[in-house]
C-alpha cells in the first residue's frame, strides 16, 4: 500500500476534525524525528496510524484486544487507552506494517512505557503538541520539546496525570512506569 492509499483508507474511518489531529501529528512527529534523529519515515508511518482505531465502535475495540490476547489489563482503564492497542494489532493485520519499532510507537502513544525508543518518544510527543492542541499547558510543554522530548514527555505526563487525578479516575500504571522510567533516564 503506497502512502496515498494508507492516508485515504485511515482517514476513511475518522471524522474529518481527527483527520486534522492526524495530519497535525505526522507533521510534528516528522519535525521531531529530524530534530532528535529519528527516522522520519518511520516517524511519518507511526503518526498516521497511531488514531486509526480511536473511533471504531468501543466494543470492537474490546474485541481486537480481547480475541488477540492483547494487554488485556488495559480494559480495567479508561476506554481512551484502548484505541493504541488496537490500533498497533489493525496496522499490522489490515496495513501489513511489520516494524515492531512503528507498531510500538502505536501501542504506547496513549500510556508511554518504560524504556521508550525515540520513536516511541517522538510520536507520543507529538500527540501532545500537534499545532492543533489546546489545552492548559501545552505551549511549556511545545517550548520544553525545543531542548528535550524526555522533560517534555515528563510534562505531558504530568498533566496527564493531574487530570485524572482531578476527576477522580484511575491512572494506568504504564504511565506512571514511564513517568519515572524517563526521570531515570535524565538524572542517569
Amino acid at each position: 500500500m503506497d502512502r496515498k492509499q494508507l492516508m485515504e483508507s485511515v482517514k476513511a474511518q475518522m471524522p474529518s476534525k481527527r483527520w486534522e489531529h492526524t495530519l497535525g501529528v505526522m507533521e510534528t512527529a516528522v519535525m521531531l524525528a529530524r530534530r532528535y534523529g529519528c527516522d522520519p519515515e518511520k516517524a511519518y508511518l507511526a503518526a498516521i496510524l497511531h488514531d486509526v482505531c480511536k473511533y471504531w465502535p468501543v466494543k470492537d475495540q474490546e474485541d481486537v484486544i480481547r480475541d488477540n490476547g492483547l494487554s488485556a489489563d488495559l480494559l480495567d482503564y479508561d476506554k481512551e487507552l484502548w484505541h493504541a492497542a488496537a490500533g498497533a494489532f489493525v496496522a499490522k493485520r489490515d496495513y501489513g506494517i511489520d516494524d515492531e519499532e512503528i507498531l510500538n510507537a502505536v501501542r504506547y502513544h496513549t500510556s508511554g512505557r518504560a524504556g521508550m525508543s525515540l520513536l516511541e518518544k517522538v510520536v507520543c510527543l507529538a500527540d501532545y503538541i500537534e499545532p492543533g492542541r489546546d489545552f492548559p499547558g501545552v505551549n511549556n510543554i511545545r517550548e520544553i520539546a525545543e531542548h528535550s522530548v524526555e522533560k517534555a514527555l515528563i510534562a505531558g505526563f504530568d498533566g496527564t496525570i493531574r487530570f485524572l487525578l482531578d476527576k477522580g479516575k484511575k491512572v494506568y500504571p504504564l504511565t506512571v512506569i514511564a513517568r519515572n522510567s524517563l526521570i531515570e533516564e535524565i538524572v542517569g
